[in-house]
């Protein structure tokens, strides 16, 4: 049976790409790197690690010793993680992170993506397995978007390409054509929070992936969790890339946003 290595961190994602790789007649060897990881992971995958996301060494021992040669990097690893010092390093981490020219996102990620490289390891597209996860473009939800959330959708669409381009995030919250909030290293739920106190409500979220999105990591993904933050922050739309977006638990998703009257959008660029 061929192996494939899943480096999880928070979220439905790692738990729907193991489910879909054993599915094909994969191995999946996980290792968790964060606290938090579904506990239904351990179900779904054929073996799961508890190993930091610092201790750069032993993931890759882990993964030579178990045979894995193409791992795929899924699920919520805040960078929040590395500045709060919440994360001890490993003397190979830290000789990586010291030579990078900056702390951005994709600076970080191509880096660990060399270091497996190096190490005989591959890094697959996240959406390899997934790829069904991501909606065509069109109305996804029951209610249509007015015509004043259409604007702000295609404004906050535009806004968050722009963002995307600098590398800073992937979301950002709108009314009536101004910005109320850009994700950075927060992330999109605390993005959308905030931008819901600042905006009072009636708020549009988009989510978009970035103009040169590499497809082994940080491609967009909206869930439960997402709505969650919406109906909290009293948003009245969300809008986000048509295949290029993950919609996990779709039937839930559109399930609270029918019941809070949100209309979801996929749209194209």
């Amino acid at each position: 049976m061929q192996k494939i290595g899943l480096l999880a961190g928070v979220g439905r994602l790692p738990v729907e790409f193991a489910r879909a790789a054993r599915g094909m007649g994969f191995a999946v060897i996980a290792i968790a790197v964060v606290p938090g990881v579904e506990a239904d992971l351990a179900d779904t995958a054929d073996t799961v690690h508890a190993i930091s996301a610092g201790e750069l060494t032993k993931i890759i021992e882990t993964l030579k010793q178990a045979e894995v040669t193409q791992v795929t990097m899924i699920g919520k690893v805040t960078k929040e993680l590395l500045f709060a010092g919440a994360v001890a390093l490993d003397d190979r981490m830290k000789k990586l992170l010291v030579q990078l020219p900056d702390q951005s996102d994709d600076t970080i990620m191509l880096a660990l993506v060399r270091e497996l490289a190096a190490a005989g390891i591959g890094v697959l597209d996240q959406t390899a397995f997934i790829r069904q996860l991501m909606p065509a473009a069109g109305v996804l939800s029951k209610r249509l978007p007015t015509e004043a959330e259409t604007a702000d959708m295609q404004f906050g669409f535009a806004m968050a390409k722009a963002i995307g381009g600098l590398d800073i995030g992937q979301t950002v919250v709108v009314k009536n054509k101004a910005v109320m909030a850009v994700e950075a290293i927060e992330g999109t739920d605390a993005c959308i929070r905030r931008g819901g106190q600042l905006g009072r409500g009636g708020i549009t979220v988009a989510k978009v992936a970035k103009p040169n999105q590499d497809l082994r990591f940080d491609v967009p993904a909206v869930g439960v969790d997402t709505l969650q933050a919406m109906i909290e922050a009293q948003a009245s739309a969300l809008v986000i890339e048509a295949g290029k977006t993950l919609l996990i638990d779709k039937q839930n998703v559109l399930a609270l946003a029918d019941n809070n009257n949100i209309a979801i959008v996929a749209m194209v660029e």
